[in-house]
């Protein structure tokens, strides 16, 4: 078996590769920029998003603290309110213990497009981070992807079932505990460059889950740069 973590990062021409988790609000800042910024400039059938796991849980050996996402919705939600936030809303128990299901079929759905892979990764940050819904549960990601429209659910069920993804998450798992994937986000672009977190600058007021993120600076145009050098170089 080949060794995950020597994989090449860089995506072909018209291909921004992105490493993130869903329980990160920087990804979920990230991903809504992406998306925006590529219907604002005409991209949509120039630029596409090829998205991979780093999955947090797995790389702690412990689920997201809810303190700590808590602590993230104002702050980050003042940065980029049309991306969708609120606190959580539903009943304590509903809180996801994982991303993991939603994480592989994100991956799965890359077998239907990259496009139904794009729409429902953006579905399961909304359903989490502005709905409270529970993305842990498998009827919640399937009821995600029928909304979106873009996903054949009777075969993502089908892939969910057997599990074909789940080789493609481990993988991945591996590459993002080496140096070569530092964060979630962490884009990777067709010339060979990479962003970690673009366009943001940030610090921690008190230990994760008790204190809140600091931003320093925040440049939400770095985004037009990335998506045209991805059509482009």
């Amino acid at each position: 078996m080949s060794d995950p973590t020597t994989a090449d990062l860089t995506p072909p021409r018209g291909v921004v590769t992105v490493f993130s988790d869903i329980w990160c609000s920087f990804a979920h800042i990230a991903i809504h920029r992406l998306h925006a910024t590529r219907a604002r400039l005409g991209l949509e059938e120039q630029v596409s998003f090829d998205l991979r796991a780093f999955p947090l849980e797995l790389l702690n050996d412990a689920p997201s603290p809810r303190p700590g996402t808590d602590s993230e919705v104002a702050r980050m939600a003042s940065l980029e309110p049309a991306a969708g936030w609120q606190l959580w809303q539903a009943k304590d128990w509903l809180y996801p213990s994982t991303t993991l299901p939603a994480l592989e079929a994100v991956l799965a759905a890359k077998e239907q497009s990259l496009n139904a892979s794009e729409q429902l990764d953006l579905g399961l940050r909304r359903a989490f981070w502005a709905e409270s819904r529970c993305i842990s549960h498998r009827k919640v990601i399937l009821d995600v992807a029928a909304e979106t429209g873009a996903v054949d659910v009777d075969a993502l069920t089908e892939a969910l079932d057997d599990g074909r993804a789940r080789r493609t998450l481990a993988d991945q798992a591996a590459l993002s505990r080496s140096d070569r994937v530092n964060c979630s986000p962490h884009l990777f672009l067709p010339d060979g460059s990479d962003h970690a977190n673009p366009g943001i600058d940030v610090g921690w007021e008190g230990a994760y889950g008790i204190g809140w993120p600091v931003i320093a600076s925040d440049d939400p145009k770095v985004y037009e740069d990335i998506l045209l050098r991805a059509a482009t170089e």
